[in-house]
């Protein structure tokens, strides 16, 4: 797949990343690193093929995303690449460059959802399982039913390289935060880095709850009442826009399990 590189702005070795970057730039830059780590601790990951981004804070549109070529764990604060909406790298501190198929999927959605502060994609096993199912993500599971009516699906273009798939991309996706793009893999959003993850979290442990049913074979799936799952719908509603305490609770515990083995994150 293709890069976009440029020569990285302000890389004297007298100055840091963290020294020429706001305090809360630099918060969300830890933040986006600690998530990269944890979807390599939790086998999130596609080698170097996948990507996670996050809004830099501030009246510029750039975003944060990583090096194209480097693995889930090797992501650190200081190596995230910053890029605005039209794709100008604005600092690429270890000169990598970006995966243009990020460039393309990122930068539609920051340029159309300010509210999504971090956008969030996988192409995990399962993942791409189900968004091969022509039914997508079946209500099977308690996982699986706190998504439903909040699953946006879009439909395989290729590998994402075409500027105007963005449109598409974008009207598919609509007002929701969650999507799952036809036999290709899954992608969130969040209000936060934090929100973004613990979708993901749930929609990831969905789709594997799903396809280790259906390894059953001709064994019948158990479909709850209707009436029940538009009650589980309505629970999740109530914390699914991501600014209630459960997203912290969540966020930090897995940042302790993280920084049991692995804190180079924050450098």
């Amino acid at each position: 797949m293709s890069s976009v590189s440029a020569l990285p702005l302000n890389t004297s070795s007298n100055t840091s990343v963290r020294e020429r970057v706001t305090p809360q730039e630099w918060e969300v830059r830890v933040k986006l690193a600690a998530a990269y780590r944890l979807a390599a601790q939790l086998r999130f990951t596609d080698h170097i093929y996948t990507h996670f981004s996050a809004r830099v804070p501030g009246p510029e549109e750039h975003f944060l995303i990583n090096a194209f070529g480097l693995l889930f764990d090797e992501i650190s604060a200081s190596n995230l690449v910053k890029v605005d909406i039209d794709g100008t790298i604005v600092d690429d501190p270890i000169g990598l460059g970006i995966n243009y198929a990020g460039y393309v999927i990122h930068s539609a959605i920051h340029g159309a959802r300010p509210d999504l502060q971090a956008v969030l994609h996988t192409h995990t096993r399962d993942g791409i399982a189900v968004s091969a199912q022509k039914d997508g993500l079946l209500p099977i599971s308690q996982h699986a039913i706190g998504f439903s009516g909040r699953v946006a699906y879009h439909g395989y273009e290729g590998v994402a390289l075409d500027l105007d798939e963005r449109v598409r991309l974008v009207a598919d996706l609509g007002d929701k935060s969650v999507m799952i793009l036809r036999n290709h893999g899954l992608l969130t959003g969040g209000i936060s880095v934090e929100h973004a993850f613990q979708q993901l979290h749930g929609l990831e442990r969905a789709c594997t709850i799903q396809v280790a049913a259906q390894a059953a074979g001709n064994a019948e799936l158990v479909y709850p009442p209707a009436a029940v799952i538009a009650k589980v719908e309505q629970q999740a509603k109530a914390h699914a826009s991501g600014d209630g305490p459960g997203v912290a609770r969540h966020w930090n515990a897995l940042i302790r399990q993280l920084e049991r083995t692995d804190t180079d994150y924050k450098l």
